[in-house]
């Protein structure tokens, strides 16, 4: 069986394969699925194609085994002579919103190959609450802060709203003409249901990152009054900074020496001089900044700059809870390796994260994702512990090691695969 997939970014091993430099981007659980599949004996040849702008014509390699396809664009004729010389028996789009989805599925179409649409995030939820709880007036730009951004790109949140409501309708366009979905949660199998009653679903869990898998796991800390809680991301408002800052006062009458630590970059700062015209770029930072010094938490508030895996994988053992609290997920990775260490987590009641961890046993689910008392409950519920939370993550652990389990989701990949050629078979 011969499979061809189309990710969204340029693998490592896609890279060294064509002779280009690795991005910082991990490849994450893509690499992680990857590396079960082709770890069985009865593994699909494989061919990996991505849209790298480095590169001019269509550039080849192959590595371990794995063909690597590198495009110069996304057009349906640049995927049809793709697929001309590779010959797969099936196509594999992981991801349905990108634009180059489209294109790819109507060069396999014409050539009358199976496509299977893996569900990720799922976008025509994602616009709808990308900007929850976020004030009127920083949502909307004026005529001179887009001529700006024309010229040096800020992060206006009305543009960001374009971007995914125009990825949702790309995404509920190639649905529409879907014939096999591969999703993980009830709730991507309901949006599915409505948007594509025509589609097959078959269920596959991902496999996440190689380092959560190993090594040391997450243990109690005696942390007095200085308990730690990471973010994984903070830098858009549907991740939800805004919320766990409404209630970090709560919890810092609790624990006067709580911090938060938060994965990526902090807010651009270039001085005082050009600090107003960046607030005025970059409105959810300005937000966020504005309500921490209103309520007098900046000085809890860390930012640890981008974590590939082993970092990523050492702030969560620092740490005493992992918070999610996202307007949208489906099945969100970082909740799945934080699971995976052992680590209390607290998410938000939000898409299909009630799916992956049962609130109460394997940690705490709150709602809705913009109630700040809900959260700051449920996180003195968990810290305040004798165990600090110890024995709801160690049940966490155990969820996530059946769901994230390599052998078992490449043994339900591979059998998708063979369902899907047997049935498109003349």
């Amino acid at each position: 069986m011969k499979v061809l997939w189309l990710v969204s970014i340029t693998l490592p091993a896609a890279a060294a394969a064509c002779g280009l430099q690795a991005r910082e981007v991990s490849g994450g659980w893509l690499t992680g699925q990857l590396t079960a599949l082709t770890a069985r004996p009865d593994a699909p040849a494989l061919t990996i194609c991505s849209i790298d702008h480095r590169v001019s014509t269509l550039t080849t390699g192959s590595r371990d085994g794995i063909r690597f396809a590198l495009l110069p664009d996304a057009s349906q004729p640049t995927f049809a002579a793709l697929l001309r010389q590779e010959h797969p028996d099936l196509v594999h789009i992981w991801g349905t919103e990108y634009p180059a989805v489209s294109a790819l599925q109507a060069a396999a179409e014409a050539l009358h190959l199976p496509v299977l649409l893996g569900i990720q995030g799922i976008m025509g939820d994602c616009a709808a609450h990308l900007c929850d709880g976020v004030p009127e007036r920083y949502l909307h730009s004026s005529v001179l802060q887009r001529l700006v951004d024309r010229v040096v790109p800020g992060a206006l949140l009305d543009k960001s709203q374009a971007n995914f409501d125009a990825l949702a309708q790309n995404e509920a366009a190639v649905l529409r003409k879907a014939r096999y979905l591969t999703g993980r949660t009830g709730f991507d199998r309901q949006f599915c249901q409505k948007m594509a009653p025509q589609a097959r679903y078959f269920r596959c869990n991902e496999t996440l990152r190689s380092p959560f898998y190993s090594g040391p796991l997450w243990q109690p800390h005696e942390f007095g009054q200085s308990p730690v809680l990471l973010l994984s991301q903070g830098n858009y408002p549907l991740k939800n900074l805004h919320t766990v800052l409404q209630a970090l006062p709560r919890l810092r009458q609790r624990w006067p020496g709580l911090t938060l630590h938060i994965a990526g970059w902090p807010p651009l700062d270039k001085g005082p001089l050009l600090r107003p015209v960046i607030q005025w770029m970059f409105p959810y930072q300005h937000y966020c900044q504005s309500l921490a010094h209103r309520l007098r938490v900046e000085d809890c508030l860390h930012y640890t700059g981008p974590l590939q895996a082993d970092a990523m994988r050492q702030a969560f053992l620092d740490a005493d809870l992992f918070v999610l609290p996202s307007f949208s997920e489906n099945s969100p990775n970082s909740l799945g390796e934080a699971m995976l260490l052992g680590m209390p987590c607290l998410a938000s009641r939000a898409g299909g994260i009630p799916d992956m961890l049962e609130d109460g046993k394997e940690g705490r689910i709150y709602g809705p994702a913009g109630d700040a008392e809900a959260l700051a409950s449920a996180a003195i519920e968990l810290l305040s512990a004798p165990d600090h939370g110890a024995a709801q993550g160690a049940a966490a652990r155990r969820r996530a090691l059946a769901t994230h389990d390599p052998a078992r989701n490449a043994a339900d990949l591979l059998g998708i695969y063979t369902a899907i050629t047997e049935e498109a078979q003349p």
